[in-house]
């Protein structure tokens, strides 16, 4: 082959690309065209061989595009896989997948169950902060993930896995221990965290990151090459990065863009966010830039970035992990990014994860494994009378039980179901429930499932969405009822701010918004907005509203005109320190009682003991030498509620864990409201009904409706169904109740049943 020939034959390859080696462009072509261009190379006339290699080459290069077209539409993305574990709790630390059409609205597979048994691959029993890399290849998968159990470890681990899979579903694993593998250089080793894989171009290795802990300084990122079967490390790891300001870093992620290398992690010890270094190189040169790229002001960690299929946009994902959601933001830059969280759903609650993008062929054979037709088939119940929170679909009975709003038509009911998309429902449209369960048939894959659907009107719980802790009150000056409660549903019971719901019957509550925010109204606490009381009082002639809160573990005031605020922060902690004498327990759970014989006002609190103070007038200080220790008995734990009927002061307390499905209520007695206090026999009044489903009943108060002797008692539970399959989760995922309370002739109370239905 003459140079001018070889140049052309080049140029072809490399316009075609095939960029490859003369061999492996050779094998592709079939013999009967190779045997073709052996004779070309001899035939003697040169413009004649330039002319017929011309020919040849274009001919191939069709071909190659025809086939390369082909390969190309198999091999497209369409579609996307987000793997993610689900908390802290037993049976929580697993693998699990979801799959999404568009990036942001993700479904889960295997009913949100794990796809791989942490207990086969770990050595811990417990997985988090999955992984996943698609190869070189294109068709082989690499997934590292963190080998930690933390109900039994704590934070405190040793190894990673490395997990290889050709089908994204079947996989093979390999423990690496650091320690242990590297006794002389990392021995000290305490913390194994997060790792993920990169592809080296340049080496064209397998690059595993992760940071470590030591006995000595903070967290430091690490990295170390993957052997070739990804069975274990190939080099000694070597510090990739190292926080500038000496911080913690960890959950690191890397993303090539532009010629750049853009490692996102999490500044673990100052500040909490997401910070982000560039560099040339994979390996090194990491600079970090000014500033954090989350954005949000709570804690997060675990960030993940993708690009979108067919567009030049990114999705940066992040773990808001005592908020209870994962927070969605896009860019185009890499540099400047906006929130999209309204644009994003999810039927799970997602912990620490990896998105990566796959194709028709790899969701489809994901769905024939886990995409099966029982309750992870629904994506929701649409229709607005529907208690979105409460539906019950039941697998073992093939059952769907539909709790809705008071004054919803069941007998022309359309519930919207939604399904997942690879499920159909092939029962649309409006149906009579009046008359008891209507048949739904749901499909997918030829197979078809069948559920009787029942739609009841429930009016528990009262408010839509998760809250905890409630007290109640009845306001003068607007001839209202407000409800006073926790803002739940945040991990670790991490809320910030208080909301209040008025109603005019007890029955049709309204949302009044945020009426005091820790973040923005009160300088000396911002976190733990917990349990809240508040009370109306006739001053001057004007009504004024005293609101007593916990926050950060102590207890402040607030004043406003209205009772739905806005309320103003008295500057300081009411209560901050405990009593003399109390070991144990925790500043928490205000109640404020005014005593309707003597007029005055007295404040209780206490977690694991029962304080008492005389308020002054001012209502926002306390009477000197009015202090005193009234804990019931060794069932008092804490939510104490005080009220006064037919001359008998009633004190109302919590026993148990509000994380325990037998968090319950009991009852004393007095004749004043500094006690001494009567504990009747038989002082139990509230606790769970197991056969309804319903669990954590506690921290509760009372109200009594205006010129009469009818009382409610307005209390916390479990959300129904989840809150019993949600471990200590349970404890921060609550929904507040009303029932009838009533009296015995002797002013016992008589035991309250909670029930589903509420009051109407």
């Amino acid at each position: 082959m003459t140079s001018v020939e070889l140049t052309l034959f080049n140029n072809v390859l490399n316009t075609t690309g095939f960029i490859r080696e003369m061999n492996d462009t050779i094998s592709k072509i079939n013999l009967v065209k190779m045997t073709s261009l052996k004779a070309i190379f001899k035939l003697k006339d040169l413009k004649t061989r330039i002319g017929f290699l011309t020919i040849f080459l274009l001919g191939s290069f069709l071909l190659c595009c025809k086939t390369g077209s082909i390969a190309k539409e198999e091999d497209k993305f369409t579609n996307y896989l987000f793997t993610y574990f689900t908390g802290n709790g037993p049976g929580e630390e697993a693998i699990r997948y979801a799959i999404s059409t568009d990036g942001y609205n993700y479904h889960a597979l295997n009913n949100n169950q794990p796809i791989v048994s942490s207990k086969e691959i770990s050595s811990s029993g417990g997985v988090r902060d999955p992984h996943i890399l698609r190869a070189a290849d294109g068709k082989t998968f690499y997934m590292v993930v963190t080998d930690l159990y933390v109900p039994e470890q704590g934070w405190n681990n040793y190894a990673m896995i490395l997990l290889k899979s050709t089908d994204l579903i079947n996989w093979s694993s390999s423990i690496v221990n650091i320690p242990e593998t590297y006794p002389k250089e990392y021995g000290d080793i305490k913390r194994v965290w997060a790792p993920q894989t990169i592809y080296d171009k340049d080496t064209k290795q397998y690059m595993i990151y992760w940071s470590m802990l030591g006995d000595n300084g903070p967290d430091i990122i690490y990295y170390a090459y993957a052997n070739k079967d990804f069975t274990a490390l190939a080099t000694t790891p070597k510090q990739l990065f190292y926080s500038p300001s000496n911080s913690a870093c960890i959950d690191g992620d890397i993303i090539f863009d532009e010629g750049k290398y853009h490692l996102f992690f999490k500044n673990e010890s100052s500040g909490g966010g997401i910070r982000k270094a560039v560099s040339d190189k994979l390996t090194e040169g990491y600079v970090q830039l000014d500033g954090f790229f989350d954005q949000t002001d709570a804690p997060v960690e675990g960030s993940g970035i993708f690009n979108l299929i067919d567009s030049d946009e990114y999705i940066l994902m992040y773990d808001m992990y005592t908020s209870g959601k994962y927070q969605f933001t896009k860019t185009k830059d890499l540099q400047n990014f906006t929130i999209v969280d309204n644009e994003i759903s999810m039927n799970f609650h997602p912990r620490h994860g990896t998105v990566i993008r796959i194709t028709e062929k790899e969701t489809q054979a994901l769905i024939q494994k886990w995409g099966s037709l029982d309750s992870g088939s629904f994506l929701g119940f649409n229709s607005d009378n529907v208690k979105k929170n409460n539906v019950v679909v039941n697998d073992s009975d093939n059952t769907i039980y539909i709790p809705v709003d008071l004054g919803t038509d069941i007998k022309n009911f359309d519930p919207k179901i939604k399904t997942v998309s690879w499920v159909k429902n092939l029962t649309t449209g409006s149906r009579d429930f009046s008359e008891g369960a209507v048949d739904y048939t749901i499909a997918s894959n030829g197979s078809q499932k069948t559920y009787k659907v029942t739609v009841k009107v429930d009016n528990n719980p009262v408010l839509n969405g998760f809250y905890a802790d409630p007290d109640i009150i009845y306001s003068h000056k607007t001839n209202k009822y407000y409800i006073y409660p926790t803002s739940d549903g945040y991990t670790g019971w991490s809320g910030t701010y208080f909301k209040t719901f008025s109603s005019d019957d007890l029955v049709h509550w309204k949302d009044e918004g945020v009426i005091l925010d820790l973040k923005k109204d009160v300088s000396w606490a911002d976190k733990h907005a917990w349990a809240p009381t508040a009370i109306e009082k006739e001053v001057n002639g004007e009504y004024k509203f005293f609101y007593y809160f916990t926050a950060a573990q102590k207890i402040g005031v607030a004043i406003s005109d209205n009772p739905t605020g806005p309320f103003v922060d008295l500057g300081k902690a009411l209560i901050s320190v405990k009593p003399d004498g109390v070991k144990g327990g925790q500043e928490i759970d205000p109640d404020v009682f005014l005593d309707p014989v003597s007029g005055k006002t007295f404040l209780y609190w206490g977690n694991g003991y029962l304080a008492c103070v005389e308020l002054n007038e001012d209502m926002v200080s306390i009477k000197d030498n009015t202090l005193k220790i009234m804990t019931p008995d060794k069932t008092f734990r804490e939510g104490t509620e005080v009220f006064y009927r037919n001359g008998i002061y009633y004190f109302l307390w919590s026993e148990d864990d509000t994380r325990s499905p037998n968090y319950r209520v009991r009852y004393a007695t007095a004749a004043t409201p500094t006690g001494p206090l009567n504990i009747p026999e038989n002082n139990l009044i509230l606790e769970k009904i197991p056969e309804n489903g319903i669990y954590g009943t506690g921290h509760n108060s009372v109200i009594q409706t205006p010129n009469s002797d009818e009382w409610y008692i307005v209390y916390h539970r479990f959300n129904r169904p989840n809150g019993i399959s949600m471990g200590d989760a349970a404890g921060f995922n609550r929904e507040e109740c009303i029932d009838k309370l009533e009296f015995n002739p002797d002013g016992s109370i008589k035991p309250i049943k909670p029930t589903l239905s509420g009051i109407n």
